[in-house]
């Protein structure tokens, strides 16, 4: 945007040319039956809330009562406001709005979380016009610049004296209302700037964003060195820790903050899924908070079936297939009229893909607009890239607008754009609900969820809004549930002291907070350690004192269990001796035999028989004797290992049912063999392709999970390997009453219960290996 009178002029002349076309649409639209489905909906359901107010410590609450009438503004409990309002609204406010406006009235700090379209933007507006009737200052921040924008566009309209700072634009610097970015509001304070010194209320929109690792310290910095003077209203997305950050608040600025704080949605949403390769949705979440048990039923059934093709069905999935689908989806959302829609996809790449495929001439072209529309849209388009420089002629902006006026139907977007934009639809696909975090690939956490689908449902527009999961991996109830009934995330601090804050440290000097330790100290992360502090003292002492119980009762048992687990280690090891001996094992060891492999302490765990291969003159080293034929380390197995990645450029082992875990194959030597299964699995010849390697693991997998702890028959010495040894013969049957003994030692059943927690000490697993 040129920030230039006739730029804004332009932008003016845009907006009016805008609504000078929606009303010849909407005059046009009356003499039309518009579809049941795109009928407002009336009525205004109640929104119930909760109310909270926390005081820093040593406050004189009788001392601040009395400076408040309260038959004009209510007490600290029950805030209720019945004076002269500073701005009047065409609606009934909501119970949380009425309280948080009474707060507001009250000059204090107001934490108000609630779901997206819940309508927290009124409680802003009355800051705003409060700081105005009394002629004072106000900031307004927001975590992105789209944010910024909007709110300066919209804040303009309404209040006229509103300018915007963001890191490339400046409009309006000396407004009374300035609406900024985050860290632009950071500098300032920083810098000293005069316009704090005016400031009387600071509103903080999308304030969970504070738990960003990235950028989340730049809200704490900002509120620890907020005027004193200054009262803060807070806008957040539900959080399960409100009343904590709230806390913190009072602590920092010694004065009361009010939570107010309902999960209640205007506009009650249905949870729909999609398999991939499926023929229609399935509803998971009705609109009263049901779950619809009896669908993901068929759900899991569909998506089983997918995944039930191995690695044939696994290569029909390609991206063309995914897509067919999500044009399925779009095209139903035009002919019944679930317009306007959000795409979410978690990469751009994916998202602009998904874009450009509606439009696709050759798959026929997915069109929402009318030819009256079309027209409103040109209008806007070109009069609003007039209002710009050549270089600054983007794209964004315009179809921010375009979709706030509904002339964009349907819209592709990433996550970012939930972030607070004021930009509802009555439907949100979820292109994936699996995403990569800069870590891992993961599902969707609840409190994300909550985010993007909160864009659906327009309050006073629809009567419900949709929100349609597609998933081409099984996902099981218990994650689903918690990603659509979960609750929200806690606000958690990601503080951390930055070279930037040092330096802006250093340059504040001899001012009150200049030093670290005062940061550090009224940081929201200090602040949550020592709230956690005495409550993880009570836990360390209630730990210790049942360690120390447990350890005079069970002193016996410990050590029967250390005994017994090295004397089983000790026969599994003179086993295993035994049954690797080439004569006897060579000739089980075929392709697709199940065996242990256990190198050291890395125990590899059930693995496939790929191959075995002599070792030849060129696998020695120089100088080495050339093993014998009935020497183990003669031979060496192609094995199929489950995989966890690679460290040093070596495989790490990991367990079948590990997500992220993957066959490979890894040459193990003979001397390696710990036990061989009676079972024996079909393979492919050729293992190079990824889908030949899943299906194995896949196989594996179901085989551990039918016998019981993952314990695989396994083939006797005596009767399979013909061991005619009688001191293996003893060994075995040592080997079968230590068992039966261990089976009766409480820390035994542990550890085979749960052989991830066994003690670095043990040797348990042994035990599990025949």
């Amino acid at each position: 945007m040129e920030a230039t009178a006739e730029g804004l002029a332009k932008a003016a002349a845009t907006r009016e040319a805008l609504k000078a076309k929606k009303r010849e649409l909407e005059k046009d639209a009356e003499v039309q039956e518009v579809p049941e489905a795109k009928r407002q909906a009336t009525g205004k359901p109640s929104a119930p809330c909760t109310h909270e107010v926390l005081f820093p410590k040593d406050y004189d609450r009788a001392a601040a009562e009395k400076e408040l009438d309260p038959d004009v503004y209510g007490t600290f409990e029950a805030p209720a406001y019945t004076g002269p309002a500073a701005k009047e609204y065409p609606f009934t406010l909501d119970t949380f709005q009425a309280i948080a406006v009474a707060c507001v009235e009250r000059n204090e700090n107001v934490l108000v979380a609630a779901h997206t379209s819940a309508g927290k933007t009124a409680i802003a507006e009355y800051a705003i016009a409060k700081a105005f009737s009394k002629k004072q200052r106000v900031f307004y921040t927001s975590p992105i610049k789209a944010l910024s924008n909007q709110k300066f566009r919209e804040l303009s309209e309404e209040f006229g004296d509103v300018g915007l700072m963001t890191g490339d634009v400046s409009i309006n610097p000396n407004a009374a209302c300035i609406v900024m970015t985050t860290e632009i509001l950071r500098s300032m304070i920083y810098r000293g700037s005069e316009l704090l010194r005016e400031t009387a209320w600071i509103i903080f929109d999308e304030v969970h964003y504070m738990q960003d690792r990235e950028r989340g310290v730049i809200w704490e910095e900002t509120i620890i060195f907020a005027p004193k003077e200054a009262r803060m209203v807070f806008l957040s997305a539900t959080l399960s820790n409100a009343n904590e950050f709230a806390d913190w608040v009072a602590s920092v600025h010694h004065s009361p903050c009010h939570v107010v704080y309902t999960e209640f949605r205007p506009t009650p949403l249905r949870h729909y899924a999609y398999p991939s390769g499926g023929e229609g949705l399935y509803l998971i979440l009705n609109e009263f908070g049901e779950f619809r048990q009896d669908n993901f039923r068929k759900l899991q059934a569909s998506l089983a079936g997918e995944e039930g093709g191995g690695a044939k069905k696994s290569r029909k999935k390609t991206d063309a297939d995914r897509a067919g689908g999500l044009r399925k989806i779009v095209r139903l959302i035009k002919e019944r009229h679930f317009d306007p829609v959000i795409v979410f996809s978690f990469s751009r790449r994916e998202c602009e893909s998904n874009a450009m495929l509606m439009a696709d001439e050759k798959l026929g072209r997915l069109d929402f607009n009318s030819e009256a529309e079309k027209e409103a849209v040109d209008v806007v388009f070109k009069n609003a890239i007039e209002c710009l420089p050549q270089r600054d002629r983007e794209l964004r902006a315009v179809v921010e607008v375009l979709f706030q006026e509904q002339l964009i139907k349907c819209l592709f977007a990433t996550e970012t754009f939930a972030m607070g934009l004021n930009m509802p639809a009555r439907t949100v696909v979820f292109t994936a609900m699996r995403k990569w975090d800069g870590r891992e690939e993961r599902w969707v956490g609840s409190g994300e969820y909550i985010q993007m689908s909160g864009r659906a449902g327009r309050r006073g527009k629809d009567d419900r809004g949709m929100t349609i999961m597609m998933l081409d991996k099984k996902l099981d109830e218990e994650t689903c549930r918690a990603i659509i009934r979960g609750k929200a995330n806690p606000l958690v601090s990601s503080f951390r002291l930055s070279y930037y804050t040092l330096l802006n440290l250093f340059r504040r000097g001899e001012q009150e907070g200049a030093d670290m330790e005062y940061v550090i100290r009224h940081s929201f992360s200090q602040f949550q350690h020592e709230k956690e502090l005495p409550a993880l003292e009570r836990r360390l002492a209630e730990l210790e004192a049942e360690a120390e119980a447990l350890g005079r009762a069970s002193e016996g048992v410990v050590e029967a269990y250390r005994a017994g687990t090295e004397r089983l280690e000790a026969l599994d090891a003179a086993l295993a001796a035994e049954i690797r001996r080439p004569e006897r094992c060579l000739h089980f060891l075929r392709p697709g035999r199940l065996v242990r492999v256990r190198q050291g302490a890395t125990d590899w765990g059930w693995g496939v028989v790929v191959s075995v291969l002599r070792v030849d003159r060129g696998m020695r080293r120089e100088g080495e004797a050339a093993p014998g034929a009935g020497d183990a380390s003669a031979y060496q197995m192609d094995v199929l290992l489950c995989c966890a990645g690679a460290r040093d450029g070596q495989p790490v082992p990991a367990r079948p049912e590990d997500e992220g875990a993957a066959m490979e194959v890894v040459p193990a030597p003979l001397a390696t063999l710990r036990a061989i299964s009676t079972l024996r699995i079909s393979i492919l010849q050729d293992l190079r392709p990824p889908e030949a390697r899943a299906a194995v693991l896949t196989t594996v997998r179901a085989l551990c999970a039918r016998y019981r702890d993952g314990e695989l028959p396994l083939l006797d010495p005596v009767e399979d390997l013909r061991v005619q040894d009688p001191a293996v013969a003893e060994a075995l049957a040592e080997r079968a009453a230590l068992l039966a003994e261990l089976g009766r030692n409480a820390l035994f059943q542990a550890a085979r219960a749960r052989p991830r927690t066994r003690p670095r000490w043990s040797r348990c697993a042994g035990a599990r290996r025949w």
